[in-house]
Order: C-alpha cells, then structure tokens, then sequence
C-alpha cells in the first residue's frame, strides 16, 4: 500500500508540474509562424513607422515575420477591435496609442472595453507634440497667448485634424487647465487644418514637431511650447507648456498590447524583447529621429500608466463636452 501511496503522489506531482513545463515550452517555441502587428493609422505615418521599426527587429531576433497592418477607421477602434477579436495566442498584437485612452469616454458606444480587453506588453514612448500658431498672432509665449485668449473669448480658433483626435483634446486640455476659451474648428485630417493654419483661417494647432519642422525652419508658423512633460531635444530651446502650466502633458504615446488572456509566458517574452529593442542604438536612434521620448519598462508599468492616461482624458473629454457616436 505505501508503495502504492507513494508512486500516486509522484505521479500526481508530475501531473501538476505539466502545465507550467507546458507554458515554459510554449513560450520557449514562440513564434513558430509570422506575427501581426496592427494599427489605427495610415500607412506611411509615425505610427506605422515605429510599429515597423520595432516589428523588423522582433522579426530579426526571433526569426518569424513580424507583418505590421494599418487598419485606419473609426479613430484607431477599428484596429482595436481587431486585435480584441482575435485569437489569444500571441500571433495578433497591437500597437496601442493615445486615442484608445481618449475614446473610452469619447465614444458613447464601445464593443469593447480598451483596459479590459487588451493585455499590456511593452511601453515604447511619448513623441513630442509642439503648440504652434500662425505669426500673424501677437503673442510670441506662452503667458502672452493666455492673455491674449483671456482678452478675446471664443475669438481664437484652434485646429485639429477631427472631433476627439489629439490635437484636439490636447487643445481642451489648454482650455481647461489655462482658464481660456478657444473655439474648435475640425478638420478632416491634419493637411487642411495646416493649410488653414498657415493662411491664418484658424490661430493654434497642437501637431507633431517632425511634421511642423520644415514650416518652423522657414518661419511661416511660431512654435509657443512643446507639449511633452519637458523640452524636446528636436526643439531645444522651445519651452515646454508645462513651465507654465504645471503638470501639462499631452503627448501621444506607443506601446504594444494583446488580446486579453494572451499567456503570461508570451507576453513576458515579448515585453523583455522590445525593451531590449529600445536599448539597440539604431532602433533608439530611429525613435529619437521621430521625436519619442522611450520608456521601456515591465508590462504592469505600462499598464498603470494607460489606467492613468484613461482617467486624465476622460475628466478632459468631459470638461470640453465633446462626443463621437
């Protein structure tokens, strides 16, 4: 009987030792085919560009295609519900980036819930974003702009490339935070509303400093602040908003997600392979070419801040009223 008693639980031992040998080996053998990365924007723009640097350098390490998909609709919801739909093994990611924190108090109706349905991975960066306005404006600084707004309520038009895009909300968060009342004017896309910009037919826009650089150089827009945390190395000395108004942080921000219930060995994997990907100096060079600020960490890190992110903009989302149904 001992005998018996003894082999039982030897066995059973080994039973229960099965599945985490089995995980191990199933994170070991990740990926055995091509992996998707999928995101919300037009091929050719900043996002794709970083989904494809940082794609090409987990295909280069692990030896599978990583494939990046743009999949542009619906302010990047499309591409999230894509990726919440797909199977949780791995083989479909996301590149997960501002609008999904803003949309969950912009869009009245959701088929899914962006913190709960998607599993964070990685923390790439925060690009820099520039608050820019048309020289014919008298204010030169930030405090002069203020004062400026304060004197003309309603009276100074800001741009965006649409109802609840970054440029947007980013602007709502000036708004609320400076005490002011600037009018929104949408556009469809960021090319018409910087034309109107340049012709003076709006006063400010909130967009990325590498696409604004060239009208910065030849002086046809004024750069007031920088809108990430601190100064941005493409701008040196442009101040950051937040030399003003303490605490204003508006940058966009990247980073990688997956379905929920991806296994932990896999995401674990791919967290410490794109940390390492932003520690290669050509992929961290390419990055800084593009004005991102990294911000490697551990999958819980990244998580945190999107809970963070979620938060902040809806109470802004709130505070402008504006809605997408």
């Amino acid at each position: 009987m001992k005998l018996h008693r003894r082999k039982f639980l030897h066995l059973a031992a080994g039973a229960a030792a099965l599945p985490a040998v089995s995980r191990i080996a199933r994170a070991q053998a990740y990926p055995a085919r091509p992996v998707r990365i999928l995101h919300g924007f037009a091929a050719g723009g900043g996002s794709d560009i970083i989904a494809r640097l940082i794609g090409q350098w987990l295909s280069e390490r692990l030896g599978q295609p990583f494939v990046v998909e743009s999949r542009p609709g619906d302010a990047t919801n499309t591409a999230t519900e894509a990726v919440v739909r797909a199977p949780a093994d791995g083989y479909t990611l996301l590149l997960a980036t501002s609008p999904n924190a803003t949309n969950a108090t912009l869009y009245q109706k959701l088929n899914f819930n962006f913190i709960r349905d998607i599993a964070p991975i990685a923390f790439i960066g925060r690009p820099a974003n520039v608050m820019e306005v048309n020289p014919s404006l008298p204010a030169k600084t930030v405090p002069e702009f203020i004062a400026f707004a304060k004197a003309n309520p309603g009276k100074v038009r800001f741009a965006s490339a649409g109802n609840g895009t970054a440029g947007h909300i980013s602007c709502e968060l000036f708004n609320m935070m400076a005490g002011v009342r600037m009018a929104h004017v949408a556009y469809r896309g960021t090319a018409p509303a910087v034309i109107d910009l340049l012709s003076g037919q709006v006063q400010v826009m909130f967009e990325n400093v590498v696409a604004s650089m060239e009208y910065i150089r030849a002086g046809r827009l004024r750069p007031l602040a920088v809108t990430t945390a601190t100064r941005s190395a493409l701008l040196p000395d442009i101040p950051a908003v937040a030399d003003v108004l303490p605490g204003f942080d508006s940058s966009p921000w990247f980073g990688v997600g997956a379905p929920k219930d991806t296994p932990a060995e896999i995401i674990g994997k791919l967290n410490r392979d794109i940390n390492a990907a932003l520690a290669d100096p050509k992929i961290a060079a390419g990055l800084a070419e593009l004005g991102t600020v990294l911000s490697a960490g551990l999958p819980a890190d990244f998580g945190r801040f999107i809970a963070d992110e979620t938060e902040k903009w809806s109470k802004v989302v709130k505070f402008s009223g504006a809605k997408v149904e």
